[in-house]
């Protein structure tokens, strides 16, 4: 017997069929409904996680340098305090975020911007809400000699790992050789981090035939995020992400909390206020949300995204000003209903 739901919306009604979705997603996605994107936007179909990350040719995997890794993304001596670790702020309770708006370093400063997930760390290439990182193994750095995180020196920190046995020789089996430099302590912390790719989730599971693995309603968020919210202009293919830069009109231009983002990197016009899009993969674990940490909850984020996000105005003083931010052309009132936010919501957190 067919499952049918009817709802009543403000105003209309309008039936899901379901069955059917839950027949068409257990099929290869060749035969999906084409998702709803806009012109020019090149996207690839979301899908369940490899059964292993991908490791780049010139830092391959091996098991003794994720436990190495392991080990120093939890190390505190990275530090110049000796109090701060990289698990300080992307810890695994949170989704490997630490679940505050911006992050506390080192004599308790306070970040600029929210502290991303590592989880998904094995795609895409630049790291950071604004690329400024050319790959994982520079990245794996950066908050060392951060001096609002670590407040360290990089080279110091490999000194300081040369003078203990333990690390001589854990370096030993991972690389060969006990001379401990930055180079292969960011090595190791990327492998490791590489390693953190989620596992089973319940939307893999589906993906891989599982027909139980998704309740009717998960599946008619999922049918959602591809058309009627446009979720693949932007996140899409396994890690949900187009590992592209967005203005989303959170820049707070010539105000308090101003972010140019992307642009403090490349100095383009075009990259004023827009950031790297994020995976959505472990998102009901990585609260709160945005650059910025603004969004304490996801419901508030997707009615954000349902009004058409943010488009501020210039005043009279910024009409010529050529670096006033322009909010993505690819964001459009929505007009999901109160049930297909819902719905929606509930798919994102079978990821």
């Amino acid at each position: 017997m067919k499952k049918i739901l009817m709802l009543i919306s403000t105003h209309f009604l309008f039936a899901i069929d379901f069955d059917a979705l839950r027949e068409m997603y257990l099929k290869d996605s060749i035969y999906w409904e084409k998702p709803l994107i806009d012109e020019r936007v090149e996207y690839e179909e979301i899908n369940a996680l490899p059964s292993t990350p991908p490791y780049p040719a010139y830092n391959p995997y091996s098991q003794s340098k994720v436990e190495l890794g392991k080990k120093l993304f939890n190390e505190p001596k990275l530090s110049s305090s000796n109090q701060i670790a990289c698990a300080t702020c992307h810890d695994r309770e949170f989704g490997f975020g630490d679940g505050r708006k911006l992050s506390y370093g080192h004599d308790r400063a306070i970040g600029r911007r929210n502290a991303q997930s590592v989880a998904m760390s094995a795609f895409g290439v630049e790291k950071f809400w604004d690329g400024r990182a050319k790959n994982l193994e520079e990245q794996a750095l950066m908050p060392i000699e951060d001096k609002k995180e670590m407040a360290f020196d990089a080279d110091s920190a490999a000194k300081k790992l040369n003078g203990i046995l333990e690390y001589k020789i854990l370096f030993k089996k991972a690389f060969g050789t006990e001379n401990i430099t930055k180079e292969l302590i960011g090595q190791a912390i990327a492998t490791y981090e590489r390693s953190l790719m989620p596992k089973n989730t319940k939307f893999d599971r589906f993906m891989r035939g599982n027909s139980k693995a998704m309740n009717d309603k998960e599946i008619w968020g999922l049918h959602i995020f591809r058309t009627k919210a446009r979720c693949m202009n932007c996140h899409h293919g396994v890690a949900f992400s187009d590992q592209k830069y967005h203005n989303l009109g959170l820049t707070y231009y010539g105000r308090k909390f101003e972010d140019l983002g992307r642009y403090l990197v490349t100095k383009n016009i075009d990259d004023v206020g827009a950031f790297k899009t994020p995976s959505l993969r472990l998102i009901s674990q990585t609260k709160p949300y945005m650059h910025n940490g603004l969004f304490p909850s996801l419901k508030g984020v997707l009615n954000a995204y349902n009004a058409g996000m943010f488009h501020p105005k210039p005043n009279d003083n910024q009409k010529n000003d050529i670096l006033f931010p322009k909010t993505s052309p690819l964001l459009h009132k929505l007009n999901l209903t109160t049930e297909e936010l819902d719905a929606l919501e509930a798919f994102l957190n079978t990821l």
